[in-house]
């Protein structure tokens, strides 16, 4: 049994591709093959590429039906089910609100309440009309703006898992930046890959590393969204860069939430929606899919109090 491990930079992250099997160069070229596929994902979803689709679409979609491929057009339908799966709390529309707080290639800034108001009106899948005879996208106002940041990537590593799966490839293990992980059958040594979750870095740059739970994968993927990374701080309170749509609000309350389902597109996704539901909206995000594993971090309650823990399937009972 040969293991070969691949890894490029897309999408402003680190994808990287662990292989198992008996023939060395074929599960090479196989990981190369997948790790194309990402590129040429990105070549089209990216929100920075102006060559990209969705550069396209953002650019004129407001004035006249923009064409997309059928691949970027069936995961936009996706998008838009997914949001209306949701209530809305998935939604690939958040560019504008994104921008409005300062997160689009910064750090961040705290914007006036109208101009708040103005972002949000242009934020709502209600706004996207995707026509399925011509394969078009036409936006029902000026200034709507797609970003796909929150299925992008899931939508790379589900691609490139399946070009794996049709070259033969029964055992390997795909992740993006370590927040979506696919596991294509199970290691060498065992029936299921195991992937460890660690506590969170609480807002505000806490640095607590314990384990908290280890996650079993076989043919599964995992997807963990949080609020650390990009945030900046007014009066003491920080402001993270996962925002709510339904509010125009960075996300309060949940640190960070995980889920594992079949499809890593929509693992992606729902973990996106699940911290913007947080702990009261679980139990409807939870119910989207079936079997589903879920996993939802609020912050402690005071000091010195545990972190708030609601899901199922990942922790384990004590």
């Amino acid at each position: 049994m040969q293991t070969i491990a691949v890894a490029r930079l897309a999408m402003a992250t680190r994808f990287e591709i662990l292989l198992h099997g008996p023939n060395a160069p074929a599960l090479r070229a196989a990981g190369e093959e997948a790790l194309d596929e990402i590129d040429r994902l990105e070549a089209q979803l990216s929100l920075y590429r102006r060559t990209s689709e969705i550069s396209r679409v953002n650019a004129l979609a407001a004035r006249e039906a923009v064409r997309v491929s059928p691949g970027v057009f069936r995961l936009l339908q996706a998008a838009q089910q997914l949001s209306a799966a949701t209530g809305g709390a998935f939604d690939i529309t958040i560019a504008p609100l994104v921008r409005c707080w300062g997160f689009m290639g910064g750090t961040g800034q705290f914007p006036e309440a109208d101009q708040v108001a103005e972002a949000r009106a242009k934020v709502g899948m209600n706004l996207v009309e995707l026509n399925a005879a011509d394969f078009t996208v036409r936006f029902a106002r000026e200034g709507v703006m797609l970003d796909l940041g929150a299925i992008g990537k899931g939508h790379a590593v589900e691609y490139a898992a399946g070009l794996l799966r049709e070259a033969g490839v029964t055992s390997a293990l795909l992740h993006g930046g370590t927040s979506t992980i696919h596991a294509l059958g199970g290691p060498p040594e065992g029936e299921f890959w195991q992937v460890a979750l660690e506590y969170p870095q609480e807002a505000g740059g806490g640095t607590d590393r314990r384990h908290l739970a280890t996650v079993s994968l076989r043919d599964e993927a995992l997807s963990v969204s949080a609020v650390w990374g990009r945030s900046f701080k007014v009066d003491g309170k920080t402001f993270g860069h996962v925002l709510d749509p339904r509010s125009g609000q960075p996300v309060a309350g949940a640190l960070l939430a995980a889920v594992v389902t079949e499809s890593a597109t929509e693992a992606d996704a729902l973990s996106t929606a699940l911290l913007v539901a947080g702990e009261a909206g679980h139990d409807q995000i939870a119910g989207l899919r079936p079997a589903m594993r879920t996993l939802v971090i609020s912050e402690r309650a005071g000091p010195g109090e545990e972190f708030r823990m609601t899901g199922q399937g990942i922790l384990k009972a004590a």
